[in-house]
């Protein structure tokens, strides 16, 4: 068995159902359920032992020993984070207990499970902790991509915490030997991502005739890679990855948000000719907004032979295709709670 942290939110959903299509052995979901993680999102996963939700907090020491004990996996996915910079700027407290105290638990509490383990069983072991490439902080526009031996400058606070993260899941291997591994990827896009996020957003808002916000000149650079490629990564890490060492992933489709919402925009107008004509609108840039992220991906691509495979215009498709798809699922995470973030975040987007 495998235990996955976060496991209802975006990426780790797409990374079970994954999981699921390909493998046969089981995996213990464990998420909070905060506004993100999202218990639609794990329909039509296996019925029985295969696939087991349990709700509970990763700062829960006591919850994480009982689970390995009783579970005994012989590897870690670790997803669970609070995720988005505006909501870190906005309130920082949660994401440092989340991203840094909850991982910092879940390291120790593996720890002590691992020690306790046969000699095989402790070789054996892996914890993936699944990063970001915004540790690194902000590149120039003609700037070389970062390598894995990049130093890590977050510029927000939710970058910050993944970076503390990232520091102490590399502590608890050079420390203790825990045998652990860390992806950093590019931003992700695809099924089931929260309408927060700009792809779901611009999607959402084409769709109800409202204007989209567009950060200060919308000329921030972004690497964008589908979660399916990125879920395929991950597997390939799990299975072939050398403890103690970190992967970039990405899918190698930079481009600036203005010039993804007007391509986002393009293909749902093939599809709803009858969609209301686009609106944007331009709103103050959010504080330390990195200009540009990159990442090379040499290292996955030499030592473990993965590379990302859906095209950036066939990935936008499906996925506009899926949130066409599954109306009743958009209407249930945009609630009224979702607006009053909106509203209150981006304030009167009418004039």
């Amino acid at each position: 068995m495998i235990l996955v942290t976060g496991g209802a939110g975006f990426i780790g959903s797409n990374f079970i159902h994954l999981w699921c299509r390909e493998r046969h052995e089981p995996v213990l979901n464990l998420d909070a359920l905060t506004y993100a993680g999202n218990p639609d999102n794990l329909e039509a996963l296996p019925a029985g032992n295969r696939h087991r939700f349990v709700r509970g907090d990763i700062r829960d020491a006591g919850m994480l020993q009982a689970l390995l004990a009783e579970h005994r996996p012989r590897a870690v996915v670790h997803f669970a984070a609070h995720t988005h910079v505006d909501r870190a700027i906005a309130g920082p407290d949660s994401f440092i207990d989340t991203n840094v105290l909850g991982t910092q638990r879940l390291l120790e509490s593996c720890r002590q499970y691992w020690l306790g383990t046969d000699a095989a069983s402790r070789r054996g072991f892996r914890f993936l902790h699944v990063s970001t490439d915004e540790v690194y902080g902000s590149l120039s526009a003609h700037a070389q991509p970062w390598t894995e031996a990049s130093p890590l400058a977050p510029h927000n606070p939710y970058a910050a915490s993944k970076a503390a993260a990232d520091h102490l899941v590399q502590a608890y291997h050079h420390t203790y030997g825990l045998p652990t591994l860390i992806t950093r990827c590019g931003n992700n896009y695809g099924p089931r991502q929260f309408p927060e996020k700009l792809i779901p957003l611009v999607i959402v808002r084409r769709l109800a005739g409202t204007p989209i916000p567009v950060y200060g000149d919308g000329g921030q650079q972004r690497d964008w890679i589908h979660v399916e490629d990125h879920c395929q990564a991950l597997l390939r890490v799990l299975d072939q990855g050398r403890p103690g060492e970190s992967y970039h992933v990405a899918g190698h489709a930079e481009t600036d948000n203005l010039g993804l919402i007007r391509q986002l925009s393009a293909l749902l107008d093939a599809r709803r000719p009858d969609a209301p004509v686009m609106r944007i609108r331009h709103v103050a840039d959010r504080p330390a907004h990195d200009r540009r992220y990159a990442l090379d991906t040499g290292k996955i691509e030499r030592e473990l032979g993965w590379r990302p495979r859906i095209g950036l215009d066939a990935g936008l498709a499906a996925t506009i295709d899926w949130y066409l798809g599954n109306p009743d699922w958009l209407s249930r995470v945009t609630s009224g709670a979702y607006r009053e973030w909106v509203a209150s975040h981006y304030g009167d987007l009418s004039a």
